[in-house]
């Protein structure tokens, strides 16, 4: 067959052409960026000063399915809950930050330092300070980590990444803890680190028979993944009478490895600061917190995978192994 033919048969089979994936392209806006496979919205950025610190919401499989909480940024969704309004869909902080030799002058019941986790009186803030588009789609912000009272105690550079993987998108997060003020000392809690809430049709807790939350060492259900090291965490199930799910991966090059902080009710969030006080049974009996002298840098990787299917056929094993490959 010579060329004139070939041009001749891919004209007159259009099946034959696979049209290629849209880039993933970025739409900034006021407070907000987007992500954008096409004209397809994968996620939303939300950075402006009116949050307690920034978080992605909506969240969108390729087929569309939002599989993050929309409440309280969205009321109305089905089966909706309307508990712990700071876990704003998908999010990075933790909720015991100890600024050494600074005095502080309010504190949250329960918590040494610095509370960002919660939105209680007296939380502290992750603001966002500058921002701008690097090489290869990147988005690089800069946040102060600061007090109730508006004083920077830790400075962060954020980098956030959306590439297609397998069966999905993948939404990288690199982050660059730098303590310019002061020694910091991450305590030793539960409320941590690098979360989402998944949709509430999600959650075992809604009694879906569909839905499941498993992890990289096989494991499923709350009791088996809480409190547990795993590479990744998956809940999956349906959502508006489509199977898709979301998974969150913990790089296996990170100094600090996870536990999960993983519940029934629709929480997945890989804690690296948690010990034995946390009551994760992987740390059990560990009491040596993560610290960072004054000029030192803490560098942590994480991902969130969105995905059709269930963890299986969403290939959830399969995109881990392109996320910690880099």
């Amino acid at each position: 067959m010579n060329v004139r033919h070939l041009v001749v048969l891919l004209l007159a089979s259009p099946a034959l052409i696979v049209a290629a994936e849209p880039a993933i392209t970025m739409k900034r806006g006021q407070g907000t960026v987007d992500f954008l496979a096409g004209e397809v919205l994968v996620a939303r950025y939300h950075h402006g000063a009116e949050v307690a610190k920034p978080y992605f919401w909506p969240m969108a499989t390729p087929g569309g399915v939002h599989v993050t909480r929309a409440w309280p940024m969205e009321k109305g969704a089905p089966k909706e809950t309307t508990d712990h309004v700071h876990q704003k869909s998908a999010w990075f902080c933790h909720g015991d930050v100890i600024p050494e030799g600074i005095e502080l002058t309010a504190r949250i019941k329960g918590v040494t330092g610095v509370d960002y986790w919660s939105e209680n009186k007296g939380h502290g803030k992750i603001v966002t300070t500058g921002i701008e588009e690097g090489k290869d789609g990147a988005l690089m912000t800069r946040n102060e980590w600061r007090t109730s009272d508006g004083q920077k105690i830790l400075d962060e550079k954020r980098t956030i990444v959306v590439r297609k993987a397998a069966k999905g998108f993948l939404v990288i997060v690199e982050t660059e803890l730098t303590a310019n003020v002061c020694p910091i000392t991450f305590g030793d809690t539960k409320e941590g680190s690098f979360g989402v809430r998944v949709s509430d049709q999600l959650r075992l807790t809604a009694g879906n028979p569909k839905s499941q939350m498993v992890n990289s060492a096989g494991q499923s259900g709350e009791k088996a993944c809480w409190g547990h090291f795993a590479d990744w965490c998956d809940y999956s199930g349906e959502v508006d009478g489509k199977i898709a799910g979301i998974a969150v991966f913990d790089d296996p090059a990170n100094k600090h490895r996870a536990c999960w902080h993983a519940r029934g009710y629709g929480l997945m969030a890989a804690n690296p600061f948690g010990r034995a006080h946390a009551g994760f049974p992987g740390r059990k009996g560990q009491t040596e917190l993560v610290k960072l002298a004054k000029g030192e840098i803490l560098k942590l990787r994480y991902g969130i995978y969105l995905h059709d299917g269930d963890v299986k056929d969403g290939q959830v094993a399969e995109a881990f192994a392109l996320f910690a490959g880099k």
